[in-house]
């Protein structure tokens, strides 16, 4: 007789080098909300999975029925890097590239392109992509060696990357469209009216606005700072500048 527990194990170990892994319930139910691909997801309290779901998502509790494996606590524990307070973890399959820079590429745009210049921070990144699923944005770009893909990104990101186009790419294959960056030296942001095709680009936590990316930048912007005051975290100076775009330039 087939042992479950046993082909779901040995399917993970398959999958686990080409796949994303969605760490902790949250990830696997937005993954599951915005059409990822799932091959396999596993936990340690099938139970308390499903209560959760009912409780939190009722609208993908089918799909999670329908794909959570139990498998014991040892067991659990060993294909995650790190156990999420709720035992459950899934493998999800990558979004093309091709697809990805096609999103990415389609004009017109209805919605502002959110691009993070060499960022550093893992956990920021996360963040950010969060923050651009929430207010629909059409994708998030890294320059750099940052991986936004990188399982600790995935973890921040709560699994929101299938919500929106995620790719890395150099300073001058960026998609077409206004860019607007971030920079103390730019005019109050509170003045402009962004454009829904913008394409807005935040410098890194550490050095700001690299040369390549200030070179090809068609606007300088600023957020609202109190005096003495050096910096916002990434994540806030996004937040804030989605947040306006949203409150000027919404769907004009």
């Amino acid at each position: 007789m087939t042992d479950p527990t046993a082909d779901t194990v040995s399917a993970w170990h398959r999958l686990a080098g080409t796949c994303v892994l969605l760490d902790g319930f949250h990830a696997l139910k937005h993954a599951l909300r915005f059409e990822a691909e799932v091959p396999v997801a596993v936990t340690a309290d099938r139970r308390a999975a499903l209560t959760l779901a009912g409780e939190l998502a009722p609208d993908v509790r089918e799909k999670l029925a329908a794909l959570l494996t139990e498998v014991p606590e040892p067991t659990y524990r060993s294909l995650v890097p790190r156990p999420h307070p709720t035992a459950v973890a899934a493998l999800a399959v990558r979004p093309s590239r091709a697809a990805n820079l096609e999103k990415l590429a389609h004009a017109p745009r209805t919605a502002p392109l959110v691009v993070l210049d060499n960022p550093r921070n893992l956990g920021n990144a996360g963040a950010v992509i969060r923050l651009a699923a929430g207010f629909g944005a059409t994708g998030v770009v890294t320059t750099g060696t940052l991986d936004p893909w990188h399982p600790t990104v995935v973890r921040g990101g709560a699994g929101l990357h299938f919500a929106t186009a995620v790719e890395r790419l150099a300073a001058d294959e960026l998609p077409a469209g206004p860019l607007f960056a971030l920079d103390p030296e730019g005019d109050d942001i509170r003045g402009v009216k962004l454009p829904d095709d913008a394409v807005l680009a935040f410098g890194s936590e550490r050095s700001g606005l690299s040369a390549e990316l200030r070179a090809r930048t068609d606007h300088l912007l600023s957020l609202p700072m109190r005096p003495q005051v050096s910096s916002y975290n990434l994540a806030t100076s996004v937040a804030m500048t989605l947040y306006h775009w949203s409150a000027t330039g919404y769907g004009s």
